[in-house]
């Protein structure tokens, strides 16, 4: 049975792929005198097809490979060895949408589960553990800026509008390497949550503690395996120091797999405070941003854009669902006109509707806020797929529940973004801004048939 989404005639995903075998011996190092050598190979399921052999090279599927817990766990091994010139720093950071899996797999609220991850994997050798909602929040200002310069310019410049999100990293590599130029014009520029907290790590805390960059080992814990993949970008790495701004990425599901073989449950470990950035710990509760799906990219952009291009202070935002409960619009109007139309896709389906009125010229919106999982990131395959690959609604619906119940914070209230925008990247407008928040998405050559993986 092919993918919807497929254009070939048969499908490369019969088969997986035994990438481990392919690595690099240098990445199997001890793994077998691990007590957590029989923990599975990454394996990634995803409905849409967005990791064949059009999307994923060969090399990229022998490294995607190598981001789970048997990497995680060789250089914890290496940190014990008396060699301490392979001994890295390790840095975990959270996902905000990974704690309520946290929470509902161990029956905690979703503060105590973030305690006590932290002092889960602070147990196992990881020496920081910082919640990524900072990054998150520059993610969300960049993209409020840039939305409003693309809207002002939209007379001069074709491609200003619509402006499409980018922090999903599904989404952009189906564009990048299916859609090409016409649709990756429109996908703004700033870095997703991941990368900037790769930024965050590798560049401002490295400095704050005096470390090179390859020095640090850094894992994000996230609820999609699509983040492996934006991991390993070209656009994230260093030759300098040869360094990824994210080493690796481990599930949800994932870190469960571990707690499960080590034998232990969250409920009896030690409740520890997450870290920041400037060398303290916090005892804050978990905070998120507005939106019960994502980082809430759609509700900031749009109150934003309405009061610095129209004055009108938007408090409350109605959605009116279209085809379906995952293609969602939001409209702006004044004595009956109507100045802004955003729009919320998730799932391929509804995708694939709007590049194809894209493609049509009978596109109506300004905005959207993409995501390729159907009802958003917290339905990432890395902790809603059961045995089957099938998600667990109950568990998707008590994971939704649990999201919108978290404190929300604007990004413009972090005292410490507006710390780092001076301190880091001297001034909000700097030239540092443009190389440590954002990059650039364009057409990319469909790589060489490369390896079947079961995705």
């Amino acid at each position: 049975m092919k993918c919807e989404n497929c254009t070939k005639k048969e499908c490369s995903k019969k088969a997986p792929h035994d990438a481990a075998a392919e690595a690099p011996a240098a990445n199997r190092e001890d793994e077998g005198k691990s007590e957590f050598h029989k923990l599975a190979d990454a394996k990634i399921f995803l409905s849409d097809c967005l990791a064949c052999d059009s999307c994923v090279t060969e090399e990229e599927g022998a490294r995607v490979f190598q981001q789970n817990q048997k990497e995680f766990f060789r250089v914890l091994n290496l940190n014990k060895k008396c060699d301490t010139s392979k001994h890295k720093v390790l840095a975990a950071s959270i996902c905000p949408q990974s704690l309520p899996y946290f929470a509902a797999q161990f029956n905690l609220c979703v503060t105590d589960a973030s305690r006590r991850l932290c002092g889960f994997l602070k147990s196992l050798g990881v020496h920081y553990v910082f919640d990524t909602t900072i990054a998150a929040d520059f993610s969300i200002l960049e993209s409020q800026k840039e939305f409003v310069q693309r809207y002002q310019r939209r007379e001069q410049e074709e491609h200003a509008l619509p402006m499409l999100t980018s922090a999903c990293p599904g989404w952009v590599r189906y564009a990048e390497r299916v859609l090409a130029s016409p649709v990756t014009l429109h996908i703004c520029t700033a870095k997703s949550p991941q990368q900037i907290m790769g930024s965050l790590v590798k560049d401002y805390f490295a400095r704050q503690k005096n470390l090179s960059p390859d020095k640090i080992f850094h894992i994000i814990v996230a609820p999609c395996y699509d983040k492996k993949l934006e991991a390993l970008r070209e656009d994230f790495y260093t030759s300098l120091y040869d360094s990824q701004d994210v080493d690796c990425v481990l599930t949800s599901g994932e870190i469960v797999q571990i707690l499960e073989q080590s034998g232990l449950s969250l409920n009896e470990l030690e409740e520890v405070s997450v870290d920041t950035l400037f060398g303290a710990t916090t005892e804050g509760e978990v905070v998120r941003h507005d939106g019960t799906r994502s980082d809430g990219y759609l509700e900031h952009v749009f109150k934003h854009a309405a009061k610095e291009l129209f004055d009108m202070d938007v408090q409350e935002i109605t959605y009116r669902t279209l085809k379906n409960k995952d293609f969602q619009e939001v409209t702006l109007e004044r004595d009956g006109e109507v100045l802004l139309r955003f729009a919320a896709a998730c799932g391929f389906r509804n995708i694939q509707n709007l590049v194809l009125k894209m493609k049509r010229g009978r596109f109506p919106y300004h905005f959207v806020e993409v995501l390729a999982c159907p009802r958003g990131c917290l339905n990432g395959k890395g902790q809603m797929a059961a045995g089957s690959g099938k998600p667990d609604r109950a568990l998707l619906r008590r994971l939704e529940e649990m999201y919108a119940g978290i404190p929300v914070r604007l990004p413009e209230a972090n005292a410490h973004v507006q710390r780092l925008y001076q301190d880091w990247l001297q001034g909000t407008d700097s030239p540092k801004v443009q190389a440590a928040l954002h990059t650039s998405f364009g057409a990319a050559e469909p790589p060489a048939p490369g390896p079947h993986i079961k995705w």
